[in-house]
């Protein structure tokens, strides 16, 4: 299979927006599907938070963190995002187009990224991803040489935060909703 150029993968922005909408526009959620939502976001905000601040882009191959035990733990934690999105809206249609959404992109995405670090950094990705699994993680800790800590000034650098303004204003929507459509 051919990796998908940078132009496919750029769309995954400027869509994401409208298919949030959207899903608000189709979401019927209750109190207590927006708390069991939000919980679960909040779950892949943290995962993603703790990725960010093990990623050096460009700079050094990741292998620490959530790192050791999936490749791609920012696009598990977006996953899981969108799936507590998915609860706390209690639509089926909401939930199917993120599904889409997701199947649409990131599959595509982590091909192409995957392309791109094997490209830069040869053999120690390939040893590295011989030993960490793509998406669903690992129990067991893959190989982590030159171990990092987590870095508050790397998740800053990484703008993650905004993805912590992007889940702070989707539950208030969310919780706006349940009030609002009563």
């Amino acid at each position: 299979m051919s990796v998908p150029g940078a132009g496919w993968t750029r769309w995954r922005a400027p869509l994401g927006y409208p298919t949030a909408a959207l899903c608000l526009w189709l979401a019927h959620p209750t109190f207590t599907s927006a708390l069991i939502g939000s919980a679960m976001a909040i779950a892949g905000l943290l995962i993603r938070a703790s990725a960010a601040g093990h990623l050096r882009k460009r700079e050094a191959l990741a292998h620490t963190g959530p790192y050791a035990h999936t490749r791609n733990p920012l696009y598990l934690g977006s996953s899981l995002m969108a799936a507590g999105f998915a609860v706390a809206s209690r639509s089926w249609l909401a939930a199917g187009l993120l599904a889409l959404y997701f199947g649409v992109f990131y599959a595509q995405v982590m091909r192409r990224e995957e392309s791109e670090l094997r490209a830069q950094y040869g053999k120690a990705f390939d040893d590295y991803a011989a030993g960490v699994p793509l998406f669903w993680p690992g129990l067991r800790r893959g190989a982590a040489a030159g171990r990092t800590q987590f870095s508050f000034a790397q998740y800053m650098r990484n703008r993650e935060y905004e993805a912590a303004i992007g889940v702070a204003v989707m539950i208030a929507v969310l919780l706006a909703l349940t009030v609002w459509r009563k």
